[in-house]
């Protein structure tokens, strides 16, 4: 098909190679730098923020509640298959929304405010933006339907009252029988006894809020002073801390290393990491469930998975390439990224520092800032049917003029995103094999009274520790690999390119690091359950002197009985 000249807006006018005049003119009329722009920006942070938290307070019955309840009113052997259960299902969250997002995004941001013909960008344009705000209206309008059936629960449910009940009557039985001559005045109930009392505050679970404010001291400071709580709390932490920093940037990281789409990387995330993770977790609850596994074993368990997890990411460090050359970027190593002097056959245009429109050499895989960095002087556009393409021509910093293609240069390695997220996924996979034996952990290690407060404070460190710094960590990280930031009213605004090779090493380094510090609280974990197991089976061994002189005791009473006999 022909290409056509189309018609050139100001802002494709002043990406070309214009005159000094022009160029001035076209860069005054679009400075939109105002307090009150910033102003409405710091309104709409401030609102996601007051979603965030609503939507953290929300979750509080499912999780961590749910999990100490779930636990309680379940068997011991099916409590580990139902937590994995409700791990897998918590999980199929960000995967639907990584899969929406992936859809979502193929959409352009304004889809409101889209011209009749539509716009000359595609999807793996630089500047390309989707309309990720849709998702968060789908999500709501689904919590909120799922939310309804929680109206319906009872208010006590009836496993909790026969559990109440036999344990009552197990503490009645356990009493000696009063006899019939005894002053009415002196029966007690099982309740009077001081260990009786202890017993049913155990049980009890409506403390007024003056009374659990007094407990609550003594009950956290009983349960942080347990290592095998510190340990496995600290080991999610760096679990939860790769987790976070992969959510967040992955898509990223896949977009720049291997150029790809943000669609698809949604796409490769929510269709082959999340169930992955799914399947690890159910996994991890069967193992426990059908080999009946114990502490030690649980911590057994938990080390070879971080273990096999720390091997499979190793790889990952080589799986990569260099950064394509970019006309006019300086990123040697030791040297100060920013702008060199650019080449002199564009020194007749008068080319916008601020300006983003870049263009590809394919022939000698150059990089443009923008056409006018080129020294393309006009622009076409070729029609299709399910999507138009830019070229730019009359270039003389390309050789033959052009065309030129808009939109960054392809990967060189984009053949290995596959095996990349192939890899990223079984690792995921493996790690999440430890999610409910190290839960386990907690829930068979700390007093039964202490359980719900227990998983409260494991959540609360794990979103302390590990959901809100690791994101900003590996967002430092990342920004540490920039060699050409944009400027937006004199100020550092977005990163147009990065060092690939190391984005990919600090951000792979990240990762293993954490789970190298999982890996070695496992190590721990296990070391302290064998310790534990074995002064157990020490003891078990050693003869109580106590029982012995009891038991010489009953054999002296029983040698006059027998020989009257």
């Amino acid at each position: 098909m022909a290409p056509r000249i189309a018609d050139m807006p100001q802002d494709f006018e002043a990406s070309l190679c214009l005159p000094s005049t022009k160029a001035l003119a076209s860069a005054s009329s679009n400075s939109s730098c105002s307090s009150y722009t910033e102003a409405r920006h710091l309104a709409v942070v401030g609102i996601m923020f007051t979603a965030q938290t609503l939507l953290g307070v929300g979750g509080v019955p499912i999780q961590p509640f749910g999990i100490s309840y779930i636990d309680d009113f379940s068997h011991n052997s099916n409590s580990p298959l139902y937590l994995g259960i409700l791990f897998a299902v918590t999980m199929m969250g960000p995967g639907m929304a990584y899969g929406l997002g992936s859809l979502m995004l193929r959409l352009y941001v304004d889809i409101d405010r889209m011209p009749e013909g539509g716009i000359n960008l595609t999807s793996k344009d630089p500047r390309w933006v989707g309309a990720w705000w849709l998702g968060f209206l789908i999500s709501a309008g689904a919590v909120a339907l799922a939310a309804i059936p929680y109206f319906f629960f009872p208010k006590e449910m009836p496993k909790e009252k026969q559990e109440l009940r036999f344990r009552r009557k197990g503490l009645a039985v356990s009493d000696p029988p009063v006899s019939k001559g005894e002053d009415s005045s002196s029966e007690q109930s099982p309740a009077d006894s001081p260990e009786k009392k202890d017993n049913l505050a155990q049980i009890a679970p409506d403390l007024t809020v003056i009374q659990f404010i007094k407990v609550f001291p003594r009950v956290l400071l009983r349960t942080l002073r347990h290592p095998i709580f510190l340990l496995v709390v600290l080991s999610q932490v760096c679990m939860s801390s790769m987790a976070a920093g992969m959510a967040t940037f992955l898509p990223k990281f896949l977009e720049r290393q291997f150029s790809v789409t943000a669609s698809y990387a949604n796409l490769l995330i929510g269709c082959l990491t999340i169930p992955l993770a799914i399947v690890g977790i159910v996994v991890g609850g069967i193992l426990v469930k059908r080999l009946r596994l114990g502490p030690v074993h649980c911590g057994t368990l938990c080390l070879l998975g971080a273990l096999c997890c720390l091997v499979l990411s190793t790889p990952l460090f080589f799986m990569g390439c260099s950064s394509h050359q970019i006309a006019g970027i300086s990123h040697q190593p030791g040297a100060q990224p920013g702008l060199e002097l650019f080449p002199g056959c564009m020194e007749s245009c008068s080319c916008p520092s601020d300006d983003f429109n870049p263009v590809c050499d394919s022939s000698s895989r150059v990089e443009y800032i923008t056409p006018c960095h080129a020294g393309c002087r006009s622009r076409v556009v070729q029609e299709a049917p399910d999507k138009s393409q830019v070229f730019y021509t009359n270039c003389s910093c390309v050789a033959g003029g052009g065309p030129v293609p808009a939109g960054s240069c392809d990967s060189a390695c984009g053949h290995l995103v596959l095996p990349f997220m192939i890899l990223v996924s079984l690792g995921a996979a493996l790690a999440s094999v430890t999610h409910t034996p190290s839960f386990m952990l907690i829930l068979r290690g700390v007093k039964k009274e202490d359980k719900t407060l227990a998983v409260g404070i494991q959540f609360m460190l794990m979103r302390v520790l590990a959901w809100m710094p690791s994101p900003v960590i590996h967002g430092s990280a990342i920004d540490t690999t920039c060699v050409y930031w944009a400027h937006s009213c004199g100020r550092q605004a977005v990163c147009r390119y990065y060092d690939h090779d190391l984005l990919r090493n600090r951000f792979i380094g990240l990762q293993f690091f954490f789970k190298t510090g999982s890996l070695a609280c496992f190590a721990l974990i296990l070391a302290i359950l064998r310790q534990q197991d074995k002064e157990e089976r020490t003891k078990a061994t050693i003869p109580n002197p106590g029982l012995q002189q009891q038991l010489l005791a009953s054999e002296a009473k029983k040698e006059p009985e027998e020989s009257r006999v």
